[in-house]
């Protein structure tokens, strides 16, 4: 802790993932709240350019150099190297604070594979897919899976958050294109089975309520989706999410309600967007939180 009586929230923003510019909206959420509460915190804005340096007032600093006067972290990186343990490592090698997952349970919840595997065994429904690898793949590979699969198929890297390099595709010369087009992003693609319905997503906090994991208010892009009468259940499957993927403070899944009200459980988001307009931002204000309580009930778990 520093020697002020406020504590120094150094913000990560930026990246050189494909969601940086998302990355700087959510940034700027933080930092909104931070300036807010002035009496407790002392913002640090700290940019990270699309190449990976790390700047702090203008100037390129070695991360533990720009850190150095930081009490906690607060990491709204998202995508690659901010969400996929790399700058989690680097935190804990440093024994700072951040917010957010450690290092392993940021790779568990990045990496689609491990992560479905993690929802089956706890008898979540996902969507059936197939791992395709970019040394395995071949014509006869791709057609038994083809055939395998009712179309159209989802495809979509293995190791991308959200919608990066995803596409859906109805032939198979179409199949071919989608997975070459997500093998750009990770040499781990999956085909998922389509599941036909609405997209809901559902944040959860810690420590709020007296809930170890308090879920918020489902929220669907689509004004239209009706999901009254599984909204419990949605909530705790994201309540469930976050526990088996070992998250921290925060996070929000994806599903997708079918017209039968069956919940299929699509991803884990471990660092979701805040900004305004995103759904993480709708949920929260949906529940009555104003962004710099929200901001300050994080910074006080993770430290």
């Amino acid at each position: 802790m520093s020697l002020s009586s406020k504590i120094r929230v150094a913000v990560l923003r930026g990246g050189p993932s494909n969601l940086y510019d998302t990355s700087l909206k959510t940034g700027e959420f933080v930092l909104s709240a931070l300036r807010e509460m002035t009496d407790t915190y002392e913002p640090l804005d700290i940019f990270i350019s699309k190449g990976g340096e790390w700047h702090k007032s203008g100037l390129v600093y070695k991360p533990h150099r720009a850190l150095e006067h930081a009490d906690v972290v607060w990491n709204t990186l998202h995508g690659s190297y901010g969400e996929d343990g790399q700058v989690q490592k680097l935190l804990e090698g440093m024994k700072i604070p951040f917010t957010g997952p450690r290092t392993m349970a940021s790779t568990l919840a990045m990496n689609k594979d491990m992560s479905k595997r993690l929802y089956k065994e706890r008898s979540m429904l996902t969507p059936a897919y197939e791992l395709v690898t970019m040394d395995g793949v071949n014509d006869d590979k791709l057609i038994a899976i083809f055939r395998s699969f009712l179309q159209p198929v989802v495809v979509k890297p293995a190791n991308q958050s959200g919608s990066i390099g995803m596409s859906i595709s109805y032939t198979f010369d179409g199949l071919k294109e989608s997975v070459e087009k997500a093998f750009a992003y990770s040499p781990r693609v999956l085909v998922e089975e389509f599941i036909k319905g609405d997209e809901i997503s559902c944040g959860v906090i810690e420590g709020v309520k007296g809930e170890n994991i308090y879920a918020l208010t489902p929220y669907s892009s689509e004004p239209e989706s009706e999901f009254g009468e599984v909204k419990n259940m949605i909530a705790d499957r994201a309540k469930e999410a976050h526990e088996v993927l070992g998250l921290s403070h925060y996070s929000s899944s994806d599903f997708i309600i079918t017209p039968k009200k069956k919940i299929y459980i699509l991803e884990t988001n471990s660092l979701p967007p805040l900004h305004e307009g995103s759904l993480m931002h709708r949920s929260l204000g949906a529940d009555g939180w104003r962004h710099n309580d929200f901001v300050d009930h994080v910074l006080r778990l993770a430290l």
